[in-house]
């Protein structure tokens, strides 16, 4: 059973930093993309950042490309989401994501965690 397990969560000041964290289990690397997708109060939900499952290539959206970078821990099964420089309009629950590709919508979604920037 394919399941995704989020964690690293947290308040943190603006100007901080995070790393999440995403186990994956149930499939193999070559099947799924792994994406972030965050939901603020309010707001729509957002594809923040991918890793392809195809060349390991990794896409962000123009609000979080140069700040957050997303990476694979191959012997951990984990995706990592790095943010860096994080705003006060960051703040939202955070969603790790497994599909087909980076531009195709996901088909298995991890439990959320939360993500606070505030001073």
């Amino acid at each position: 059973q394919v399941q995704l397990v989020e964690s690293g969560g947290g308040l943190v000041q603006p100007g901080g930093s995070l790393r999440l964290s995403c186990v994956v289990s149930g499939f193999t690397w070559d099947d799924y993309a792994i994406g972030w997708v965050r939901q603020a109060p309010g707001k729509e939900r957002e594809g923040v950042a991918c890793i392809s499952n195809r060349d390991d290539g990794t896409y962000y959206t123009d609000s979080t490309k140069g700040r957050f970078t997303t990476s694979r821990d191959f012997a951990q099964n984990t995706v990592d989401l790095q943010m860096h420089s994080l705003k006060p309009e960051d703040t939202a629950v955070y969603y790790c994501a497994a599909g087909p590709g980076c531009h195709f919508d996901y088909e298995y979604w991890g439990q959320g965690t939360q993500v606070t920037v505030s001073s």
